[in-house]
């Protein structure tokens, strides 16, 4: 009796523990739906990052920002300087290759890539990536593919002009007016005129008002027709002549924002989208908007003491609805109020670099754009903007910090 009181104990005991093992194991398996989504593309960005301050100040600016509008849109990327990787077995897991500011060299090389294109792969190529003074180093790519020819010549220093949208009914250009602002950039000119041959889509081109192109006299535009952002129509790609930052070489001071412009940046990311296979017109980045910034604890960005003065506090403060905390979003990604623009002071990239008013002034240290989880995202540090502490106390200092996803780092603009 007691043996078989002690089975019937056993047994029981023997059933909780295989049904406790069967709830853990299902803890642990996770339901499907809750696995992160996989990215719609896969983007391999290639660059060298050795040659010019200004093409090393975009792909730092480049590698950047693309990861932050990667998680808004749901794609992935990589970015890297080994060319190596620009191999067959290796750009079967990629759906876009990006030149940032060079194109690959070796025979193996460009043979891969040709095969990618040539088997419906995209691209997206920038500036530099089409620069070349000899094409007999790969005809199909300089002649064929872009369709440029060889480099003819460029205008300084550089500049951000009106750009007249070439191919309004392209999937890169939804929803994009007639003309748009683009950023700062040096352009180029080419020794083939891309309007002759049928297969070139011209998306983009310097539009007739924006003569002069250039501050230097002898190395200005004064008329002419010049392509920026085209795509080839037997394959899927966009070129965009874009990706040179104004630069003080003295210094090595980032001047400009290859990512400053909201037009341009629409465009970008919608034929970014389209080469990736993916179509549909984006939302920009608010722009002209004005009203508080609402962060950390509830409360506003502040201007401290509600001061115009170079160099005054950006902090954090009650919502008052003065004009201390009426900040306007502007198109060329600044945040203003009382005539200021946000900055960063020294124009510094480092954690810990304070936020402060300043006069506005194009910089890099002006340029902000929303990022994931809320964030605002300043792209010439690829830091966020940070509540200090953190602390929702009244008079926190603003700061750049590396993006955490925290609520310190989350802001809402206004509408």
């Amino acid at each position: 009796m007691v043996g078989s009181r002690t089975a019937r104990r056993l047994s029981r005991t023997l059933t909780r523990l295989s049904v406790l093992l069967a709830v853990l194991l299902g803890l642990s398996a996770g339901p499907a739906h809750s696995a992160q989504a996989a990215p719609a593309f896969k983007v391999l960005a290639f660059y060298d990052g050795t040659y010019d301050a200004a093409h090393i100040s975009f792909v730092h600016e480049a590698n950047s920002w693309f990861p932050q509008t990667a998680s808004q849109y749901g794609f992935s990327y990589t970015a890297t300087n080994d060319w190596s990787r620009l191999n067959t077995a290796n750009l079967a897991g990629y759906q876009v290759v990006m030149f940032l500011d060079d194109y690959p060299h070796t025979a193996a090389q460009q043979s891969a890539f040709q095969t990618f294109m040539n088997n419906g792969g995209g691209f997206f190529g920038f500036h530099v990536s089409a620069f070349t003074t000899d094409t007999g180093d790969w005809p199909w790519y300089h002649n064929t593919f872009l369709g440029t020819g060889t480099f003819r010549t460029n205008t300084w220093g550089p500049t951000a002009e009106t750009l007249t949208i070439g191919d309004r009914d392209h999937p890169a250009a939804a929803g994009l007016p007639a003309t748009i602002t683009s950023s700062v950039s040096e352009w180029y000119s080419w020794q083939n005129d891309l309007r002759q041959n049928p297969a070139i889509d011209i998306l983009a081109s310097m539009a007739p008002s924006t003569f002069p192109v250039g501050t230097d006299p002898n190395q200005s535009w004064y008329s002419g027709f010049y392509p920026v952002v085209w795509s080839n129509r037997n394959y899927r790609m966009i070129y965009a002549n874009f990706g040179h930052n104004a630069m003080d070489y003295a210094t090595n001071t980032t001047l400009s924002s290859t990512f400053a412009s909201t037009q341009q940046n629409q465009l970008l990311i919608q034929g970014l989208r389209w080469v990736g296979g993916q179509s549909g017109p984006v939302t920009p980045p608010p722009s002209g908007s004005t009203g508080p910034v609402r962060g950390y604890g509830g409360k506003c960005v502040d201007v401290a003491g509600a001061s115009s003065a170079n160099g005054t506090a950006v902090q954090l403060y009650d919502c008052n609805g003065s004009g201390a905390q009426n900040w306007t979003v502007a198109g060329d990604g600044s945040l203003q109020a009382l005539g200021k623009c946000m900055d960063i002071t020294s124009g510094g990239t480092a954690d810990g670099s304070t936020v402060q008013l300043y006069d506005c002034n194009g910089t890099g240290a002006q340029k902000w754009q929303p990022g994931a989880a809320g964030s605002l995202v300043n792209p010439q540090s690829g830091k966020c903007l940070d509540a200090t502490g953190p602390s929702s106390a009244n008079g926190t200092r603003l700061q750049i910090w590396t993006c955490t996803g925290a609520a310190n780092q989350s802001w809402t603009l206004p509408s």
